[in-house]
Parts: C-alpha cells; sequence; structure tokens
C-alpha cells in the first residue's frame, strides 16, 4: 500500500548536508512506490508562536496567525510518514525547525497515527553529539497520540556542503525512505 511520505528540510541551503539526505530518503520512498513531498522550510513564511492561546480556544483546529503554517499542518495531518531534517547548530536543531515545531501547537492533537524519521547533521564526527537534537524532535512526538519514531538518521563529521555525499549517511537514508 502506497503512503503519503511528508519530507520537511529545514537546511538553510538547498543542497545542504540535510538537505541531501531528505532527497535521498525520497529518492527510496519513491522507489518504493510511495507518494512524495519535500517542503523547504526557507521558502516558506512562519512566524513565531505567541502564545495568544487561540489555537486553544478552538479545538486546536487553527491559528490566529495567516502565514504558511496552516497549509504545512494540513500535510501533516494526511501524511503517513513525516520526516524532519536540520542540520545542528550548537548541538541542537537550527532556528527555522524549532520556530517550526512551536507553531505545530494549533493542530498537535490532529496529528496522529505516523511514523516519523529524523534526519540530523553536523559538524562535529560524534553520532552522539546528534541526541540532544533527536531529544528537540522527540520533545514534539511526545505530545502526539499514537505516532511512531521509526528512524534515525545521523549525518555526523560534516559541515561542508556536499560533505555527506562520502559517508554512509547517503546510503542510511535512501534505504530508511525505501522501508517506510
Amino acid at each position: 500500500m502506497s503512503k503519503k511520505v511528508l519530507v520537511i528540510s529545514a537546511s538553510p541551503r538547498k543542497g545542504g548536508n540535510s538537505d541531501i539526505l531528505c532527497d535521498e530518503f525520497i529518492r527510496g520512498a519513491k522507489d518504493a512506490g510511495n507518494e512524495t513531498e519535500k517542503i523547504f522550510l526557507k521558502d516558506k513564511k512562519i512566524n513565531y508562536c505567541t502564545g495568544c492561546g487561540f489555537c486553544n480556544t478552538n479545538d486546536y483546529t487553527e491559528c490566529s496567525q495567516k502565514d504558511d503554517m496552516a497549509e504545512i499542518l494540513d500535510k501533516m495531518v494526511e501524511a503517513n510518514v513525516i520526516v524532519m531534517a536540520t542540520p545542528v547548530y550548537f548541538y541542537t536543531m537550527n532556528g527555522q525547525m524549532k520556530t517550526f515545531i512551536d507553531r505545530c501547537c494549533s493542530r498537535y492533537t490532529h496529528i496522529t497515527d505516523k511514523d516519523f524519521y529524523f534526519i540530523a547533521t553536523a559538524a562535529d564526527d560524534r553520532q552522539a553529539a546528534l541526541e540532544k537534537t533527536f531529544d528537540g524532535f522527540r520533545g514534539l512526538t511526545d505530545c502526539l497520540d499514537n505516532v511512531r519514531e521509526a528512524g534515525l538518521i545521523y549525518g555526523a563529521g560534516v559541515w561542508q556542503k556536499g560533505e555527506i555525499n562520502n559517508t554512509d549517511a547517503l546510503k542510511d537514508a535512501y534505504e530508511k525512505g525505501r522501508s517506510v
């Protein structure tokens, strides 16, 4: 059965290391017959959460802000598989991804029954250096109902754009994409 796979890339540069891993994941998912879509957060207008409480008083169906987040949240609700990817800055996710996660508040009760994959890339060559970032992603998924962490992709030891192409993470991303 074909699945809807939604990939959310927080790389600030198209073709950056975490974005390359997104593309490999997508290639694997497509090769397995799944429907895929990638959202490049850099191309979207996503405001910071203001903590206004509007979503709480509207059964978590909408946000008071009118930006690109509502469209992305609709796609998350419809997807079977969600992949979230970020470069690691100072041992955590970048600002684009954190802002995105904070804005999931307005629909988080509707993001259920999903498999999640997390991708992180960092200059530090220790996989353990990426764990804080993965824990940050879990801060979102711990608040969701009936979701499963289906896989982690470690892109450790990469700094310059394209360095990921010389690592085993590329194959791992492809194989995890094929396995959705």
